[in-house]
């Protein structure tokens, strides 16, 4: 599959059809907003790839792109992808060790980057050969405090591009994971793979041309990148794309550009839980981490379940976009993939038992080209059959529908016992005090590990943290009750959002300096490109 074609292959046919329809949107919270049509997308990124050919960069070297969301992002993945670069997208919110572990782990060569984080960049990659920088952040129009090369310089003529020979499987983005267990991994994808993502997860979704995906999502992130831009391309669609997630502006956004997509995840699903419907609107489908949601009905949509990673391209688990689903459930086997659900000795399970999920594919087409520089990981990543081991506890149904349960890392030892930490943030939750709650190991002499609770609140709740307790002592057997329950007014995050546990556990501890952490997590809190809940 895709012999002969490449991610940049993709941009020009699509050109070549249809070049004055809109493909992207731009509509960000400061500045002026406009409209990229596919034309003008090659166009442009070819400009780019133009420039990056004259400053030397060739077939196979890596550039960072450390950028919030905004058009050049993508100007600049598709260059890449157009001279055989490879593009290495990080997290914004990323730390100077982080982004030098990033940078120097990556052996990337130039950078692209905004205002807010140049400074960061040169700190961090100080032997970057140079290093772009936009004029605004996420659309606020800025100068950059550095002496770095701007992004409109870095642009040459489209015509003297030479492109690449077309390779589906010469790599084409390093991703690294979030790290929420553990230090992040660089995920190889090759141009297979993102054709894979484009391919595949249109099919599941089941897009037209005529949809329009709202992308809010971190572009660095394979779920607005694999989940939704790509595939809106492949289908000649249009996406809308904003700097983050805002919960004051979603409808005015959505009415105003026609939406009719949607993927669903952190802060955006708690959002459109407490929202009404307006009296019309052009969203037909929500994605989520489950099929045929409670709020289908409210809002006139059909909502459709996904279980994937960026280590499986796209979905293993899914929805059908047309027919009822298992209500709560991921979905089905995707056919596209080989799945498994097993106990630790590696037998099947029975329905509605829960077991380890394993996924077959093919390597650097639907399955990820391998961890970076990481060949022992790669190998420790498969069983001896060649099944990827997700390190996701799922439960299979008689009716062939699959529910998702827990990371198998979130699962509690304590004394004899399994607990599932998710089984404790759900009796958390069910206090309307609570708007988050995650649920951590803390060492035990006794008992290896006990459950500790981090609730964050929209405000001081007097003797909260008793009430928790003995909710959860009412509701649950009593291992699993936590030992104690820490209020906070935010909590660390990792991509798209999600609960770094990591930073949780190092201050589960009752001594622990939780108030010096919460105040590094509400300074992070005030640049999340992730979303905002005003």
């Amino acid at each position: 599959m895709f012999t002969g074609t490449n991610v940049w292959q993709l941009i020009r046919l699509r050109t070549a059809e249809h070049p004055d329809r809109p493909a992207i949107e731009w509509r960000p919270f400061a500045g002026e907003g406009r409209t990229i049509t596919y034309g003008e997308l090659e166009r442009e990124a070819a400009a780019v790839a133009s420039g990056l050919g004259k400053r030397g960069i060739r077939a196979g070297d890596r550039v960072l792109i450390h950028l919030d969301n905004c058009p050049e992002f993508l100007l600049s993945w598709f260059a890449c992808a157009a001279i055989g670069a490879v593009a290495v997208t990080t997290n914004t919110r990323s730390t100077r060790a982080e982004l030098r572990y990033f940078a120097e782990h990556s052996g990337a060569v130039a950078a692209i980057t905004q205002p807010r984080l140049a400074a960061l960049v040169q700190e961090a990659a100080p032997g970057l050969r140079w290093i772009a920088v936009t004029d605004h952040d996420a659309g606020a129009r800025t100068t950059s405090p550095t002496r770095a090369d701007s992004f409109a310089a870095l642009g040459a003529d489209p015509n003297d591009l030479l492109p690449a020979a077309p390779d589906p499987l010469a790599l084409m983005s390093v991703q690294y994971t979030s790290g929420t267990t553990g230090r992040p991994k660089g995920v190889r994808w090759t141009h297979a793979n993102a054709l894979w993502a484009a391919r595949v997860n249109s099919l599941h979704h089941g897009l037209h041309s005529t949809d329009c995906h709202l992308v809010y999502q971190p572009l660095f992130h394979a779920n607005a990148l694999g989940g939704a831009t790509l595939p809106s391309i492949w289908v000649g669609g249009r996406i809308v794309l904003t700097p983050k997630w805002s919960t004051s502006r979603f409808w005015d956004i959505s009415l105003r550009e026609g939406c009719t997509w949607l993927l669903l995840m952190g802060l955006s699903i708690r959002a459109i839980e407490a929202m009404d419907a307006p009296a019309r609107h052009s969203y037909r489908r929500f994605g989520f981490g489950f099929s045929d949601a409670p709020w289908d009905e409210r809002f006139g949509v059909k909502t459709v379940g996904g279980w994937g990673m960026t280590e499986t391209v796209a979905h293993a688990i899914a929805g059908d976009p047309y027919l009822p689903n298992r209500p709560l459930a991921v979905g089905r086997p995707a056919p596209e993939y080989g799945v498994a659900v097993v106990r630790a000795d590696g037998s099947p399970v029975e329905p509605e038992e829960t077991g380890h999920l394993l996924v077959l594919g093919t390597p650097g087409l639907s399955l990820f080209d391998g961890y970076l520089d990481d060949d022992q990981a790669t190998v420790d990543s498969f069983d001896e059959h060649g099944w990827f081991r997700t390190g996701d506890l799922v439960r299979p149904h008689a009716d062939g529908h699959i529910s998702f349960v827990d990371r198998a890392k979130d699962v509690l030892r304590v004394g004899a016992e399994n607990v599932a930490a998710s089984e404790v943030e759900r009796v958390l939750l069910e206090d309307g005090s609570v708007v988050e709650a995650a649920v951590v190991g803390r060492p035990d002499a006794k008992l290896d590990e006990v459950p500790v609770a981090f609730v964050r609140t929209a405000g001081p709740v007097p003797g909260l943290a008793d009430r928790l307790i003995e909710r959860c002592a009412d509701a649950l057997a009593d291992f699993k009750v936590p030992r104690a329950v820490y209020a906070v007014r935010e909590l660390p995050r990792s991509t798209m959002s999600k609960i770094n546990k990591v930073a949780l556990r190092a201050v589960a501890d009752a001594h622990a300096d939780r108030a010096a952490a919460e105040a590094r997590w509400l300074a992070a809190a005030n640049t999340d490109p992730s979303g905002d809940l005003g």
